[in-house]
């Protein structure tokens, strides 16, 4: 196949710049963040869940890969409805996973790697089977029902608001009043109006501040307050590809909500070196930037590429549009191509031999872009969508819509540590993991992979060396730039320029440089003294 010639770095236009770094930056600014799914990441004891003790036992792993801090989801006691994000008790321990001393003991590990661990908290709705909500069934007249929001028995629900994961958002308590759900009905949304309720999440932070943790990712950090009315949504449930919208008025994004996140960010301002991530899902990216002001959480998760099809112009306007967004309020961008609620990476972009080389080259591109990366476990491996079946399904998102929705389970199988039938998950002779694990994973497990040298776990940790080595990746400043098929990143920083260069289209191109090859997405790349030929669907990294 002939190569076009592409001068990348050009473009019509202004390419979007990031905002210059500061002397001295604080390690989450520019960190590598590893997301550990507990349930799916290693099990310790043999039950067929993955717990704190099968994570310690692993955390030379991601010592030896390179990154710089885990964020586990939630380890609470929960009611089961959702993976763990209906909880029972915010200071505590779930019995399946260890206990209070394991965390601290988990924490401890870590910091002895040169790791740092964050928490996940939950703060806009909890269990049914929290003591709050059922006193508050209990009794409508106790302090308790404030902290919920309930509403008097009617024919109707209160107003037109739906649950994320199907239906409405109001379901009805034994005596007739409603209660209200963004999410599952065993997850009744907290009444953040109630003074106690933010109370007593700043002993939460305490709590588990005080045992060394790094800091949190906040669950649904746009929630937590609703219109005081309760007045109907102007539209229906019915989010834009990049989160919720005007349509979404009364139920998320409330201005008061801004007010919770300058009180803890003086609570980990307490605590130096101490860190918020946000979840927030909306479509706007510069309301999404404003909950990383310099006086509210320290980062909000862009997800702009994890929902960008594989494409030159919607590539360049998800980290453009990031970059300008962040930069107006001072902060990074904290960016994300994976996690525990999308399909994964490969599936995505196509599957197959294509899928994983275009997996590859975006790995590449997230780990040259300045700011935070956020990786989900098993992405590292090249892991494509797992089949699950039906009968094994546990998401309350297949539940509720019947099998409509095939929900999220998919991308929360467990990992492959090798290559035997139990893919090294449990320990010999134990449970059956708790979601099964196809049999084609062996080839994906991590045993075999440390062994090639060009796999995709090998690529990973390459790219975060060359990360470390180079203050112009995810530290820089970064223009972008495109011209047909190829994306241009160019980061400066150090003194130095390094430019990651993607081909996402279907011939090849040659990219004129004179520089060095700093690492490749995938075979085919050549090098010459004024050009590289780089293959469809491959990111270089190239030192000018």
């Amino acid at each position: 196949m002939s190569a076009r010639l592409v001068a990348a770095g050009t473009a019509a236009g202004q390419p979007w710049s990031s905002p210059a770094p500061e002397q001295e930056q604080p390690w989450w600014r520019s960190a590598v963040v590893y997301q550990v799914y507990l349930r799916s990441f290693a099990d310790g004891n043999g039950d067929g869940i993955g717990d704190l003790a099968g994570l310690r036992a692993r955390l030379p792993y991601l010592s030896w890969l390179g990154v710089d801090a885990l964020w586990i989801n939630p380890h609470y006691p929960s009611g089961g409805a959702d993976g763990g994000y209906d909880v029972v008790d915010y200071r505590a321990v779930d019995p399946e996973y260890g206990d209070v001393s394991d965390v601290e003991a988990l924490v401890a590990d870590a910091r002895q790697l040169g790791l740092r661990v964050v928490l996940d908290v939950v703060p806009n709705h909890t269990s049914d089977r929290h003591p709050w909500f059922r006193a508050a069934l209990a009794d409508p007249d106790c302090p308790e029902a404030s902290r919920y929001h309930f509403a008097p028995p009617s024919e109707e629900p209160p107003n037109n608001w739906r649950s994320l994961f199907g239906g409405p958002a109001w379901s009805r308590t034994p005596d007739g009043r409603w209660y209200l759900h963004l999410f599952a009905p065993e997850q009744p949304d907290l009444n953040w109006r109630d003074p106690v309720v933010a109370d007593d999440f700043e002993r939460t932070l305490r709590f588990w501040l005080d045992r060394g943790v790094s800091g949190f990712r906040v669950d649904v950090a746009y929630g937590l307050y609703k219109d005081a009315g309760l007045r109907d949504n102007p539209g229906e449930y019915s989010p834009t590809l990049f989160g919720h919208g005007p349509e979404q008025a009364m139920t998320w994004n409330q201005p008061e909500v801004h007010d919770v996140w300058r009180r803890w960010r003086s609570v980990c301002d307490e605590y130096p070196g101490t860190m918020l991530v946000g979840e927030v899902c909306l479509a706007d990216l510069d309301e999404v930037a404003l909950y990383s002001r310099p006086d509210e959480m320290h980062q909000s998760l862009s997800f702009r590429l994890l929902k960008s099809k594989w494409d030159t112009p919607a590539f360049a306007d998800a980290i453009g549009s990031a970059l300008e967004a962040f930069g107006r309020v001072g902060a990074p961008v904290s960016w994300v191509l994976g996690n525990h609620d999308k399909d994964r990476m490969v599936t995505r972009f196509g599957g197959g031999e294509t899928g994983l080389a275009r997996a590859r080259a975006a790995a590449v591109l997230l780990l040259a872009l300045p700011g935070s990366a956020y990786v989900y476990a098993g992405d590292e491996l090249g892991l494509p969508q797992a089949h699950v079946p039906d009968e094994a399904r546990r998401d309350p998102i297949f539940l509720r819509s019947n099998g409509a929705r095939a929900g999220r389970d998919g991308c929360r199988v467990p990992m492959p540590w090798n290559a035997t039938a139990g893919v090294g998950f449990s320990p010999a002779r134990a449970a059956k993991p708790w979601l099964p694990v196809p049999a084609e994973w062996r080839q994906h497990a991590v045993s075999r992979q440390t062994r090639d040298s060009g796999s995709v776990l090998s690529l990973y940790r390459r790219a975060l060396a060359v990360r470390a080595e180079h203050p112009a990746l995810g530290t820089g400043e970064a223009t972008v730039a495109t011209d047909g098929d190829v994306l241009t990143v160019t980061c400066t920083g150090g003194g130095r320029t390094v430019r990651c260069v993607v081909n996402m289209g279907g011939e090849s191109v040659l990219v004129r440089s004179s520089g060095q090859v700093l690492l490749e997405s995938g075979p085919g790349v050549h090098t010459s003294a004024r050009s590289v030929a780089l293959p469809p669907d491959t990111a270089v990294w190239i030192a000018d």
